[in-house]
């Protein structure tokens, strides 16, 4: 079974410097151009899922109506939940908790950004998310770059502090296969 997984669109610019997590906003000029491209370049795919956040379901509803494919939502493959500082800028989450923001990437097991989920919490329910994926010959998923990235890590035997490395581009697909039984 061949896995796209694609990464949304730029988001409004609004929302560039912020911690946008499951906060729900639409894409920017460029996203909405970056969304048709990827539409049109897509391959095919026999089934789409997306984390249901306005940014994935649009792209996923693109996709469904010019592949008459079905589309499904997903809420595991939601970005990360950030807690208090969803929203905020980044710089003035910096401002008030300084390195503790690296805790994200040294500490994924135990810490919680902002009160929200630690990188234990994302990789077990991107895992099951991976798990319930349709059983069919090729399935896009339209996420985001946390689940994305921590997906990849698991995948590749790497530790979760090491999931920054393989966080995608906006508007990036990457290709995996999964072996089913």
């Amino acid at each position: 079974m061949k896995v796209l997984l694609l990464r949304h669109p730029p988001v409004a610019t609004a929302w560039r410097g912020r911690c946008y997590g499951r906060s729900n906003m639409g894409w920017s000029r460029d996203g909405w151009a970056m969304a048709r491209r990827i539409v049109a370049d897509l391959p095919p795919v026999d089934a789409v899922v997306h984390s249901g956040a306005q940014r994935t379901a649009r792209l996923a509803a693109m996709v469904e109506q010019a592949r008459c494919v079905p589309a499904t939502a997903d809420l595991r493959w939601l970005e990360r939940d950030f807690g208090q500082w969803e929203g905020r800028r980044w710089d003035a989450i910096w401002r008030e908790s300084g390195a503790e923001m690296d805790r994200m990437m040294t500490d994924p097991e135990a810490y919680r950004p902002g009160g929200g989920e630690t990188g234990r919490d994302i990789a077990d329910r991107v895992a099951a998310a991976w798990d319930a994926l349709p059983r069919v010959a090729s399935v896009l998923v339209v996420a985001h770059g946390g689940p994305i990235a921590t997906l990849r890590a698991l995948r590749a035997g790497a530790p979760l502090m090491r999931a920054v490395d393989f966080i995608p581009a906006c508007g990036e697909v990457v290709p995996l296969q999964r072996y089913c039984q």
